[in-house]
């Protein structure tokens, strides 16, 4: 946001008033302080576009949406600008910054130095959010279609080398091992408990990582960096989603992509397209998710071990199974499963990846037959049980995200095959894993279950079980 100093400057408002923007941003520029990347991330427009505004005079911009999108993200009072008040301007006519929903990334290009300010764009904005800005970013809906899957495809091209920057760094390798024990300590916490109760300590983590950054490090560092800011982003994001913010997670998923391009880390990017792939699938667009996962698996060949190979496939396991191409899914879940019979240790992928074994397959295989049995009970009810339950043996009650959603999966199978009396003991046992987790994920999968004890109102177990979960989501 421009300062009141700067914006009380006559020649700054001739040029305002005038639309005169090559001299607007080279005011700004002088003044205020700003890079051209940082006005062109601040005004969702490409560094290009702003280089040829302050170079050519002749280039005049008259679209309304683009003046606005400048007055808002500089800040500027619409009247400056012959514009009506912004929505952010307060009563007395002195600038907010106004509240950012999104991180419209189509137009920028996909360079180390952007990257980093849209990272310190959507981490300052997020650590200031007040509940309104937040109830509003709750209610945002997800990208979907073209509009989130072409801007992606910079993912493949080869990595831009950084713009110079004049601001030496000082960070060294032992400053960089301890952000990245940071970075693989959060992203435990969340798949043991899930929830977002630390996301802000996340999101300072990330901010902080972005600022360093800014300055010139040298090269190792910086790509460790990058890396670092990936692994926090990805983070971030499931973080967002677990907590029902679906625009925002992604937002933080698109900026982990960007961050692990920079990075020159392949399999990451290939693990944060395959979770955007299954906020697709939760959202009911597989055809998008199936796309995401073709990304990933182009961009990463050659630079994936079994275990990244083998949680890819499942990926597109469950968008053939959304899509209701049994034979399909079977084949692909058979992929996955030779995959990981090559998988010999943990220690030779990286540790994100530690957590996909074979409890993994056998639960996002039974999740998928679950899904199936919701139209077919009789054919796949009882296989989607034996999955979940193998799921459950062997995974344990540590991943409590997981455990939970495993034990709300297996009490619909058996509601779904009648076993009603089994249901009842399994809805006790799933309430009783949702209740150890903030997951709103498992929340919304639990008020799913609810419906199937709707309607045995003279059977006292099932009345105990809906009261039960009825109880649970009250608070």
């Amino acid at each position: 946001m421009l300062s009141a100093e700067l914006l009380a400057r006559e020649d700054l408002r001739l040029a305002l008033a005038e639309h005169d923007f090559a001299a607007a941003f080279g005011l700004v520029k002088k003044y205020g302080g700003y890079s051209q990347n940082k006005i062109a991330a601040a005004c969702q427009l490409t560094p290009g576009k702003v280089s040829t505004i302050m170079s050519d005079r002749a280039k005049r911009i008259t679209s309304y949406e683009v003046i606005a999108r400048i007055a808002d993200g500089l800040g500027i009072p619409g009247h400056y600008l012959g514009l009506s008040p912004r929505a952010w301007e307060s009563d007395t006519g002195q600038s907010q910054r106004p509240a950012e929903t999104s991180l419209p990334d189509d137009g920028f290009p996909w360079r180390p130095e952007v990257t980093t300010a849209l990272a310190a764009r959507l981490t300052r904005t997020d650590l200031a959010m007040d509940r309104r800005t937040a109830a509003r970013l709750l209610t945002a809906a997800a990208i979907t279609g073209t509009a989130l899957l072409d801007p992606l495809e910079g993912w493949l091209a080869t990595p831009a080398a950084a713009a110079e920057r004049h601001r030496p760094g000082r960070l060294g390798r032992h400053d960089v091992a301890q952000l990245e024990h940071s970075a693989v300590a959060f992203r435990q916490w969340d798949h043991r408990y899930g929830g977002g109760l630390r996301a802000k300590a996340v999101l300072g983590q990330l901010n902080d990582t972005a600022a360093a950054l800014e300055d010139r490090q040298l090269p190792e560092i910086e790509r460790r960096l990058h890396g670092v800011m990936a692994q926090l982003a990805g983070t971030a994001a499931t973080m967002m989603w677990d907590s029902g913010y679906q625009r925002r997670a992604q937002d933080y998923y698109r900026l982990a992509l960007r961050s692990a391009h920079e990075a020159g880390d392949r399999a990451f990017g290939a693990n944060v397209l395959a979770g955007m792939a299954r906020q697709m699938l939760y959202t009911d667009r597989p055809g998008d998710a199936l796309e995401l996962v073709r990304l990933a698996q182009d961009g990463s060949q050659g630079h994936t071990g079994p275990r990244v190979r083998a949680m890819l496939r499942t990926r597109e396991a469950w968008a053939y199974a959304a899509m209701g191409r049994v034979a399909a899914f079977r084949r692909a879940t058979g992929q996955a499963e030779d995959e990981l019979s090559a998988a010999r240790s943990t220690d030779d992928e990286p540790h994100w990846i530690a957590y996909f074994n074979r409890a993994e397959i056998s639960g996002v295989t039974g999740g998928r037959l679950l899904d199936l049995a919701r139209t077919d009970p009789h054919t796949h009810a009882d296989s989607a049980a034996e999955h979940i339950r193998a799921a459950l043996a062997e995974r344990g009650t540590e991943a409590s995200r997981s455990h939970a959603l495993d034990r709300i999966g297996l009490a619909e199978t058996r509601f779904l095959a009648g076993d009603i009396s089994t249901a009842v003991e399994e809805t006790r046992q799933a309430v009783a894993a949702a209740a150890r987790t903030k997951s709103d994920r498992v929340r919304t999968q639990l008020g799913g279950l609810y419906q199937y004890t709707v309607g045995h109102s003279t059977n006292p177990a099932v009345r105990e079980a809906r009261d039960s979960i009825r109880e649970l989501l009250a608070n």
